[in-house]
């Protein structure tokens, strides 16, 4: 799921193929000539090797994202409760054009499909969100079982194509019954109710499933859900009541975190996949860089941060003041219960930042107006973002295992006569953003793997079908999967793994 806006911003949102590869059918169109790294020699200054040396790590898992309520579909089958997302989107003029997620991809029956198309672009790893009414229709209680058996089908079909499964527990589709309830996140109750379902999850599919994710962005559904009713469930909460609910989230995560590990055998993994706030040094000075330290992890306070530290930040609280959050020493130990990998969810630099004489230790440099933007206005374009999130990630947090769960943009995406779409803004935008996460790698920063957003187009949130980020385009009328160029490219890097 793409990064959303979350203060004052548009909600309109995230031969270079060799003779004879094709997707789905489709032959490549050969637009870059060459795939040959320059050669070195000994006496050759090591940046120009490391510059020029375009592959990844042995073993670097490429894969894509998706989220159940936007590619699912099949929303009142086989037992599924109706979560926030259900009510919102049914909502007059909540959705650009009124639109909702009912039928969305109807990934729930074509899975299998999706799959094969996943396996043809060399896909090793796919991330995909459980819906919890699937699994507890009312958030609590009965589990219900046909819910439970689609995700076991999923890992089983992912595993016998040599996919390997990305769980993630939480993706915003909060049943209503909690929310009508205990007034969904808002409530501490809901954030032990939301560990129980983690475990019980993890037990169920933890034999095959060695990735969780506990939850996604907690930022956006705090930031557009509570604070500015422009996401589900559509709240504009009092600032104390916000600042709760963000703890009460990342109390949640750290719930998961422990119901996972006391549920499944050794070898599962858990995580989390975060909205990172990345400031970019606009210069790389020492003293820039430092500045771009500081001021990601004053930016992430309230979420990743305070997951990683164990602690919300001085300046987090003192800006707080009076509506500073309730908690308990004990909380914090929740909280920060350790992770075994970080996923980041990178679209852009938060802001581009350097250093200054005042107690911040930097200020912020304001974007360009002709700065580059994606069809998404609230997109800014700057790939350096992708190195140093990850970068910083690892020096803050001592991150060993980091992932990029989500990266993307959105694009025109115009099928044309002859049945193809031509998205050659979207190749251009992998290929220079994955050339610094490529740089990141080279600089031992623990990147290991990348997921773009999205396997095929989908409901987008609050800009319903309009926007695209697929690799696929979806035909909303017959459902039809398109492989874009885009696919093409991906399932060259893929294959290569290396820059092309």
């Amino acid at each position: 799921m793409p990064k959303q806006p979350t203060k004052n911003q548009d909600l309109d949102r995230r031969k270079f193929i060799k003779a004879g590869v094709t997707i789905a059918g489709i032959s490549a169109v050969p637009v870059l000539t060459s795939n040959t790294n320059i050669a070195t020699n000994t006496n050759t200054p090591e940046i120009y090797n490391r510059v020029n040396n375009k592959s990844f790590p042995k073993g670097f898992l490429w894969g894509t994202a998706t989220a159940s309520y936007q590619v699912e579909g099949a929303v009142n089958e086989d037992g599924r409760g109706k979560s926030i997302w259900d009510t919102f989107s049914h909502i007059p003029g909540k959705i650009k054009n009124n639109e909702n997620g009912d039928v969305a991809c109807d990934m729930y029956h074509r899975y299998k499909e999706d799959i094969k198309l996943m396996k043809e672009m060399n896909t090793r790893s796919f991330r995909f969100s459980i819906a919890w009414p699937r699994i507890f229709p009312d958030g609590k209680g009965a589990p219900n079982l046909k819910g439970i058996d689609f995700y076991n089908r999923l890992t089983d079909e992912l595993l016998a194509n040599g996919i390997q499964p990305f769980a993630t527990l939480y993706h915003w589709d909060l049943p209503q019954a909690l929310h009508d309830k205990y007034n969904g996140w808002q409530s501490r109750e809901t954030a032990h109710i939301f560990g129980e379902y983690a475990g019980y999850v993890a037990n169920k599919l933890g034999d095959r499933v060695k990735h969780f994710f506990t939850m996604n962005e907690i930022r956006t559904f705090v930031e557009l859900g509570y604070g500015n009713g422009q996401f589900a469930p559509g709240l504009k909460l009092d600032k104390k009541a916000l600042y709760q609910v963000r703890h009460n989230a990342v109390l949640a995560h750290g719930l998961a975190v422990q119901a996972i590990r006391a549920r499944t055998a050794s070898g599962v993994k858990v995580g989390i996949a975060e909205n990172l706030d990345v400031p970019v040094p606009i210069i790389e000075t020492p003293e820039n860089i430092k500045a771009s330290q500081l001021a990601m992890r004053e930016q992430n306070a309230g979420y990743l941060s305070v997951i990683m530290d164990g602690r919300y930040t001085d300046r987090f609280l003192s800006n707080a003041g009076a509506n500073a959050p309730q908690f308990t020493g004990e909380d914090l130990k929740i909280i920060s219960s350790p992770l075994d990998f970080v996923g980041l969810n990178i679209y852009m630099p938060s802001q581009y930042v350097e250093a200054a004489n005042n107690p911040e230790g930097y200020r912020f440099i304001p974007f360009a107006k002709s700065q580059p933007r994606s069809t998404s206005e609230w997109q800014v374009l700057g790939p350096e973002c992708l190195y140093w999130g990850p970068k910083n990630a690892q020096i803050l947090w001592n991150a060993k295992e980091i992932y990029i769960t989500e990266n993307g943009c959105s694009g025109s995406d115009e099928l044309t006569a002859d049945g193809h779409v031509y998205d050659t803004d979207r190749i251009t935008f992998m290929r220079n953003y994955l050339t610094q996460l490529q740089r990141a790698t080279a600089d031992n920063v623990p990147v290991k793997g990348y997921f773009y957003w999205s396997m095929m187009d989908n409901f987008e949130w609050a800009s319903g079908y309009e926007i695209r980020f697929g690799l696929f385009y979806l035909n909303y009328k017959n459902l039809k999967r398109i492989p874009k160029a885009s696919a093409a490219y991906f399932k060259t890097i893929a294959l290569k793994n290396e820059l092309v």
